[in-house]
């Protein structure tokens, strides 16, 4: 095709339609969001990390489910920011698709961590004396180490490496009406036949996200069989509680997702885009910021070293404020 041409920079057009008179206050916005996120992830982590207490299986899992989320934040929204505030819409291609490579790895991190999460709470209620024998720290930094370099990282590289391959038409550079580079946005500007392309990435998308939410369901189907078939009334209490934080997070992550799945495969449904960006918005960052607080609210190990790590602070600022 003659008009063939290599794409070599993308206008990032972030909320679509949004007032110019609206940038100031939507990115002031976004900036609190990051700093947030930063703040109760980044708490979490150091929590986790420097009290040997929470040296356990299900606080290394929450761990490292923070540390991606805070990682995805990172990679996404100082550009988003930079875009309102500054007015700097270009990305350099490269640049995008190495965003898109951060994007769909650390979405999809997430997914498998949450699938690890629900077979720790499996093994925790129906091997209650031997869990510590088959769910150990070690095991668990091996799994987690698995899912970070080899499960996520193999999968999305071979889809940024098809972008890079693809040819767009007519001049540079292109706009996408997105908050951060996505693989369907991006793709939708090639020239070229990209069928197969879609395929392979639905397929990845299906893998991703249908295999490790399969796994949590048939986790807890196992669980409630396991609650319901114990005779003492404050063990299913306990085993209620135990999985409700879990659930929680889960439902926040794969709700939103599910939707915009059914929604945009329904013949004659249509989503503006603006309302398709408000959405993924919505289910990209509120889980990075409610997970903090929901694991801060509902673990009480983590309440209780938060509070003791906030009265030593409080103890050596006084202390040095004598002397």
């Amino acid at each position: 095709m003659e008009n063939e041409t290599r794409l070599s920079e993308i206008l990032l057009v972030g909320f679509p339609r949004l007032p110019e008179d609206m940038h100031s206050l939507v990115s002031t916005m976004m900036f609190l969001v990051y700093i947030f996120s930063l703040t109760a992830n980044g708490s979490v982590i150091c929590l986790v990390t420097l009290n040997a207490s929470l040296h356990q299986p299900m606080y290394l899992l929450i761990a490292n489910l923070t540390t991606s989320g805070l990682l995805f934040d990172t990679g996404t929204l100082p550009k988003l920011i930079a875009r309102y505030w500054f007015g700097s819409s270009s990305m350099n291609f490269n640049a995008c698709v190495f965003q898109m490579l951060w994007v769909h790895y650390f979405g999809g991190l997430d997914s498998f961590l949450l699938m690890v999460m629900a077979i720790d709470r499996y093994v925790a209620i129906s091997q209650p004396l031997r869990y510590t024998l088959i769910i150990t720290n070690k095991r668990t930094v091996i799994i987690c180490a698995m899912m970070w370099l080899f499960v996520n990282a193999s999968t999305k590289v071979m889809m940024a490496y098809q972008i890079a391959d693809v040819f767009f038409c007519g001049p540079s550079p292109k706009k996408i009406n997105t908050i951060f580079c996505n693989h369907a946005p991006v793709i939708a500007l090639a020239c070229i036949d990209t069928t197969f392309i879609r395929q392979c990435t639905f397929i990845g998308a299906m893998v991703v996200l249908l295999l490790p939410l399969g796994v949590i369901l048939l986790s807890y189907v196992l669980i409630l069989v396991e609650i319901y078939s114990s005779s003492r009334s404050e063990n299913r209490q306990k085993a209620f509680y135990t999985c409700a934080t879990h659930l929680l997070v889960v439902a926040l992550y794969y709700v939103p997702r599910i939707f915009v799945y059914i929604v945009t495969n329904i013949p004659l449904v249509i989503i503006k885009p603006e309302i398709n960006v408000i959405i993924l918005f919505i289910y990209s960052y509120v889980p990075h910021m409610a997970n903090p607080i929901i694991y801060f609210l509902r673990t009480k190990e983590i309440r209780q070293t938060w509070v003791r790590s906030l009265q030593r602070i409080k103890y050596r600022v006084g202390h040095m404020s004598i002397w």
